[in-house]
């Protein structure tokens, strides 16, 4: 299917513009019919695959698996509880996305097979899980289950982007003082200090070096920033090995590593208690958690584990096996082997690691503020002395 540009009529008679994935324009003129609106015109979009493979935010499947929870526990047939989440989101590509759905349902597949349908915001866990609640019939506790998780990966995240935000912030207005006193002040003073004719001192005679530099070569240092980073983002995409090699790096970096590992062990036990819960076998859970975990690196150790259970390992001894897991981890999960609870006990250590990533943050961050302070006034006492010294010294020898 294609994606359309459409404009058409609400019932309050307002003009609406949006997307919508169609075979054609007929098509595209009965799906939005079914939306209550009407028709007026429509083309192909010219961004289609962009369209197409956009993210939708956590925030509206956090909304979608609460509403879609409290009306199904309200037994409201399936298909009115879709079309009320299709009319009520703001959203428009999630507007769009129901609509899909109910379409999907009105065709005969079962709501995991329609939600298959829109992997970019519906990924393989989600859609197991649902699957398994319609197998089992409990859809409402499998959703309330998904809420639930999706609002601790967004928790998670905001700690994660929290730790990056403030040393970005600062970093950058570090960066803007450094080019605009190279850019314009220090040029200004060099003139000054020419005419005086006296020997500048080291730090000066660097800064003044520095700012002839920046403004002989700048389009050579913007057009190579701008190239390194093309470069290195092309790479990236397109070699397996140099994303594993940065997964790598990044939890071995101190502080921030030992916390992003934490983030992604919370997350891994989550999903991994919630998919056991609900029935899904381990190997099974295993493959979808792997692919959500967020680092190559685990999702590496997790292949090798899932083959060690197959071949008849318990579950405690193949991840003792691997390194990049904790001893807690191993011993909550035999714990939970030898208790028939491994449910409770993956919940358990979700809970812990929830917790420390919390306080890992905190901590980080108390740590972060001050260095950060610290250096940016030292670098600006460096440029003090660096353009005050000299300017003292014409003034020591000016005539009284």
């Amino acid at each position: 299917m294609a994606v359309y540009a459409y404009k058409a009529m609400n019932p309050d008679g307002q003009l609406v513009r949006g997307e919508l994935e169609a075979i054609n324009v007929v098509d595209l003129e009965m799906r939005l019919k079914r939306m209550e609106l009407d028709f007026i015109n429509g083309a192909p979009a010219g961004h289609a695959l962009m369209l197409r493979s956009a993210p939708v935010p956590r925030r509206e499947l956090i909304n979608f698996c609460f509403h879609l929870e409290q009306l199904r526990r309200a037994e409201v047939p399936i298909l009115e509880g879709l079309s009320d989440l299709r009319d009520s989101t703001d959203h428009p590509r999630f507007r769009e996305i129901m609509a899909g759905v109910v379409e999907g349902i009105e065709g005969g597949k079962s709501l995991s097979q329609a939600l298959e349908d829109y992997p970019q915001a519906f990924d393989a866990v989600f859609c197991n899980l649902i699957r398994a609640g319609e197998a089992s019939g409990n859809l409402p506790h499998v959703l309330r289950d998904l809420a639930d998780s999706l609002k601790r990966d967004d928790e998670l995240a905001a700690y994660a982007k929290r730790i990056v935000i403030y040393p970005s912030i600062v970093l950058a207005i570090l960066f803007f003082a450094v080019v605009v006193a190279l850019a314009f002040v220090v040029p200004q003073l060099e003139q000054l200090f020419r005419s005086t004719g006296q020997t500048l001192p080291l730090q000066t005679r660097i800064l003044v070096g520095s700012s002839h530099f920046l403004h002989q070569y700048w389009p050579w240092l913007l057009g190579g920033m701008v190239a390194t980073t093309a470069i290195a983002t092309a790479l990236l995409m397109r070699s397996p090995w140099l994303r594993l090699q940065l997964d790598t790096l990044i939890l071995r970096l101190p502080l921030y590593g030992e916390i992003r590992r934490k983030i992604i062990m919370a997350r891994f036990a989550g999903l991994f208690a919630m998919m056991y819960a609900s029935g899904i076998p381990i190997i099974d859970a295993l493959r979808n958690t792997e692919r959500v975990v967020g680092s190559r690196v685990i999702q590496r150790a997790l292949q090798r584990i899932g083959r060690h259970i197959a071949e008849g390992q318990n579950v405690s001894t193949a991840f003792a096996g691997s390194s990049l897991f904790p001893p807690l981890v191993t011993r909550m999960l035999r714990v939970g082997e030898n208790t028939g609870a491994l449910d409770t006990a993956l919940a358990n250590l979700r809970y812990f690691y929830d917790r420390d990533v919390q306080e890992a943050t905190e901590r980080l961050q108390a740590v972060l503020e001050p260095v950060l302070i610290l250096v940016l006034a030292a670098f600006m006492v460096w440029i003090a002395m660096a353009v005050g010294g000299p300017i003292y010294d014409i003034i020591a020898t000016l005539p009284v």
